[in-house]
């Protein structure tokens, strides 16, 4: 007897709300089961609740940062080994260092790309 294929569960932490809807449409579609947080607080709850297969996170968030949230999941082993995809139009060298020092599999400026490409690009991560 085969399992069924269980569908991977996505973290969306973004404070826009138009953007993180948008974005829920676009990963639902896409047979995703999709968190949303609006601040790293929000998502550090979800990230240990419901143990998503990939974070999604901005950079920028209101109190604390999506390098704050990194630090945070580091300093917790049973979600420090979760993928995360840092997606964000904060294009600044100092932060990509840093979190690529947190571990984030990507850092991904929003501009360059469009739902559809953002969509692919976590499958390529979650095969």
């Amino acid at each position: 007897m085969t399992m069924p294929n269980k569908k991977k569960k996505i973290l969306l932490i973004e404070d826009e709300y138009i953007l993180a809807e948008m974005y829920k449409d676009k990963f639902t579609q896409a047979g995703f089961t999709v968190y949303v947080a609006m601040d790293s607080e929000e998502g550090l709850e979800l990230t240990k609740k419901e143990k998503p297969d990939l974070i999604v996170l901005d950079i920028l968030l209101p109190r604390e940062n999506g390098i704050t949230f990194l630090k945070w999941m580091k300093d917790n082993e049973k979600i420090s080994s979760i993928p995360v995809l840092v997606f964000s139009n904060y294009d600044d060298p100092e932060t990509k260092k840093t979190a690529s020092d947190f571990g984030v599999k990507d850092y991904l400026i929003k501009a360059d790309y469009t739902p559809k490409k953002i969509v692919e690009k976590v499958k390529s991560y979650l095969q």
